[in-house]
């Protein structure tokens, strides 16, 4: 993409490489956002009946629909073919993949019993390295199909990225139905407080 727009020039070229890396290196500090996001709600008093791990998954509906919304935007910014708006991607790029890990790890241990947390982990690992395969052919098909211009790829993978929204949705309809299904707590009436006879023995 970079060499696309630049027409092949080394200084601009050399330019906004240096400018991922060194966003790649800001990734580290971005980290702790999506943790702050889902604990957000720690030590706060809970709705009467619901469970701590209905409250943190609560928490995260907002950091799911965050990351959906970061790799949105992070596509589209990609689609658009204006040499400057690249150092937003790089941004975007750095903040969702930020979210996107930390935020799997996270949700897994709240969704899940933690005896499987090794094997969803690992299965989300091995779903990665296999979108990751998919990188080499979008190239090929770059490079000899579309003569170097990736903007029909990053078209097709934002309308892709629209679909990761259906997860925080779930989850929010989820906690909706839980929170309809959960039994109201009783209400105590205030009896009448008499005050007891006092007889007087002669």
């Amino acid at each position: 993409m970079i060499n696309h727009l630049t027409d092949g020039n080394p200084t601009l070229v050399s330019r906004y490489t240096n400018a991922f890396a060194v966003a790649q290196m800001c990734g580290v500090f971005c980290a702790p956002w999506n943790g702050l996001i889902m604990d957000r709600n720690k030590g706060k008093q809970r709705v009467p009946g619901e469970t701590e791990k209905e409250a943190d998954l609560r928490s995260s509906v907002l950091s799911l629909f965050i990351t959906s919304l970061l790799c949105l935007l992070f596509t589209m910014c990609a689609s658009i073919p204006v040499l400057p708006l690249q150092y937003l991607t790089f941004t975007l790029q750095v903040i969702g993949f930020a979210f996107l890990f930390s935020g799997n790890s996270a949700f897994i241990s709240i969704a899940f019993p933690s005896c499987f947390y090794g094997v969803f982990c690992g299965v989300f690992n091995c779903l990665s390295a296999f979108l990751g395969l998919i990188h080499y052919p979008l190239m090929i098909v770059v490079t000899d199909v579309l003569q170097g211009n990736p903007v029909y790829v990053f078209i097709g993978m934002t309308l892709l990225s629209l679909l990761t929204f259906i997860h925080p949705l779930y989850i929010y309809l989820h906690c909706r139905r839980l929170s309809a299904h959960r039994p109201t707590p009783p209400k105590y009436c205030l009896h009448a407080i008499t005050k007891p006879e006092v007889t007087a023995n002669f």
